[in-house]
């Protein structure tokens, strides 16, 4: 095997890189995934992913974990309804009857982030993920790399792979819209009318071209998500204090004039914390020349705007095309199987980057002017 007596870095321990290292374990590699948070408890995960048949439920399936996952994931989480600004509902699924069928090209299970992270975590052999490891810098060391953290610490590798993610070191053009993303927590307490609203699942609100997105968790929170055409660099600059529940719930309330008083339950609580996410992309037709021991997967390789719901599956998807390409017989180096690997990484991405980009250009959510907060105002 062209991976044996070699020491394989992982960097960041999302989906993609935790899923490549159990592989890649399963097949007798030696691997190590170096992971910036201090510990897996650290920070909240996120909110629910669907994972398609073809991509992220595939590689769940060739690292033999896909048992565990339906033990875990949220029938009915990925039931809709569809609302306008006033929270009446137009469209609703949660009266379909559930169709939950494995190995149906149509069925998109849903699972929280953090429990996924947590079946893939379990999953690995004990020592596999180091924490508290933030990479600062990378050098040639001999035929392989060295790997210098945050603090000093420093590590060998003879294959690196970057699954970083949005801050990887390679550079993305911004897409032109930027997602204020919140969480809502203990939501029947702090948002009944919402909580009651979603029945578990999802809310898309659409009117006067604006877009409002709510997404039910397991752990009894809700997940929010507003979408803005605005400068790449409004949200330091609105003067928008994000941490401020109050703040973002008053910049919602003009951004979003004439919408209905439930969706101000969203900024009512204290404890609700937004995040300012301007979204990048990689460009469509990137290319680059395959390196003798250094590649990339997921959004490290092709970040793009979450329009298309891609993202996570297409990392999956890497990470299982990657192992197959790494644990081949059928290529003569590392280099010749990482070049393989690339191009057909690429071609996938350039489509789905294509797609994403089309829908980002049509996005319904349009910023005109600035508000008295100093923040794009949304129309």
């Amino acid at each position: 095997m062209l991976l044996q007596h070699k020491q394989v870095a992982v960097v960041g321990g999302g989906p993609g890189g935790l899923t490549l290292a159990r592989l890649l374990q399963r097949q007798g590699a030696t691997v190590r995934v170096y992971e910036r948070d201090r510990s897996r408890h650290e920070r909240v995960q996120g909110g629910t992913l669907d994972l398609h048949d073809e991509s992220g439920l595939a590689a769940l399936r060739a690292a033999g974990l896909l048992d565990a996952f339906k033990a875990h994931y949220r029938p009915g989480a990925d039931k809709l309804r569809l609302t306008d600004k006033h929270a009446t509902v137009a469209l609703s699924q949660h009266a379909e009857a559930p169709a939950d069928t494995f190995g149906d090209a149509a069925f998109r299970p849903e699972i929280d982030r953090g429990p996924l992270r947590n079946i893939l975590l379990d999953a690995l052999q004990p020592g596999t993920v180091v924490w508290d490891s933030q990479l600062v810098a990378v050098q040639p060391l001999g035929a392989g790399w060295q790997l210098t953290f945050r603090g000093g610490a420093t590590a060998t590798a003879d294959i690196l792979i970057g699954a970083d993610g949005a801050n990887s070191k390679i550079r993305p053009f911004y897409s032109g819209v930027t997602i204020v993303e919140g969480t809502v927590y203990d939501a029947a307490q702090n948002a009944p009318r919402l909580h009651a609203l979603t029945q578990g699942g999802k809310i898309f609100a659409l009117d006067d071209a604006q877009t409002l997105v709510v997404s039910a968790k397991g752990d009894g929170s809700l997940t929010f998500y507003t979408g803005c055409k605005t400068p790449e660099t409004w949200a330091r600059d609105s003067g928008i204090d994000f941490a401020n529940a109050a703040e973002v719930g008053a910049w919602f309330r003009q951004g979003f004039t004439g919408w209905a008083e439930i969706w101000q339950e969203l900024f009512a609580s204290d404890t609700t914390r937004c995040v300012p996410r301007p979204q990048y992309c990689m460009p469509p037709d990137q290319t680059w020349p395959a390196q003798p021991n250094l590649t990339l997967l997921g959004d490290a390789a092709h970040l793009m705007p979450p329009y298309a719901g891609e993202g996570v599956n297409m990392a999956m998807l890497d990470a299982l095309e990657l192992s197959q390409c790494l644990t081949s017989d059928q290529f003569p180096t590392v280099q010749a199987a990482l070049a393989h690997y690339e191009q057909h990484m690429r071609q996938r991405a350039a489509a789905v980057a294509q797609e994403t980009l089309e829908q980002t250009e049509r996005a319904p959510a349009r910023a005109r002017g600035a508000g008295a907060s100093g923040g794009a105002v949304c129309r």
